[in-house]
């Protein structure tokens, strides 16, 4: 467990709560005690207060009157929101990034997905293939070179990973069965220019997410948390 470095500690509390949430070392549904986090932290609980304050409204966090702050939980409405958002937003990326990917672009997603495709094939840890996965969508919004569309999906970007890699976790057939291909038909339509086939292919490539992720949800909840997460 990394204490705080002096600087800016109300966000140095967040950045070290968030990694831990998502690392899953923290998970859904965790109760998140200022005491507790200070102490661990070893800087004043106003920083953890403010620091979960920068968290809920990257939607890593809730709080309520009288029962405090705790990690957003995995429910099928929490993830029909999200993801109902980004799809729109994916949709959006992809019709603009058809007319403005470079050659450099394809390659540099063409290549992504080629590791993603060696990294589940060698059944490589969580984290690096849930890189590999947010990575190419972040390419995809950098080509569609629209600020204020990068924003809102930065807004979103900390909930899904969360998402995503509660879902990798599990071994969701779906993920390995189909990501890499809906990753692939994506590039090659947005290889040729094709921008309405290429929005309706990410924004379906994000609806089969939220399906899975929903079933997955009804059908093995899975651990709530009990509080007793580390901090890395």
């Amino acid at each position: 467990m990394r204490r705080a470095r002096r600087r800016g500690l109300a966000h140095e509390a967040a950045d070290r709560i968030r990694e831990s949430i998502l690392q899953g070392t923290l998970p859904p549904g965790t109760p998140l005690r200022e005491v507790d986090l200070a102490t661990r932290l070893d800087v004043s609980r106003g920083s953890v207060r403010e620091g979960l304050a920068l968290l809920e409204r990257d939607g890593l966090v809730v709080s309520e009157w009288h029962r405090g702050a705790r990690v957003i939980e995995l429910t099928p409405a929490d993830v029909d929101e999200v993801y109902t958002v980004r799809g729109a937003l994916e949709r959006l990326a992809a019709h603009r990034a058809a007319t403005r990917a470079t050659a450099s672009h394809l390659a540099e997603l063409s290549d992504l997905v080629e590791s993603l495709d060696r990294a589940l094939a060698d059944d490589t840890a969580a984290a690096e293939l849930l890189r590999l996965d947010l990575g190419f969508h972040d390419l995809l919004y950098e080509i569609a070179a629209n600020t204020r569309l990068v924003r809102a999906w930065e807004a979103l970007r900390s909930p899904v990973h969360l998402f995503q890699l509660t879902r990798i976790r599990r071994s969701h057939p779906h993920y390995r069965q189909a990501s890499v291909e809906e990753h692939r038909t994506l590039v090659d339509l947005l290889a040729r220019r094709e921008a309405e086939a290429a929005a309706r292919c990410a924004e379906a490539h994000v609806a089969a997410s939220r399906d899975a992720l929903i079933d997955m949800l009804d059908t093995d909840p899975g651990d709530a948390g009990d509080g007793l997460g580390r901090l890395t």
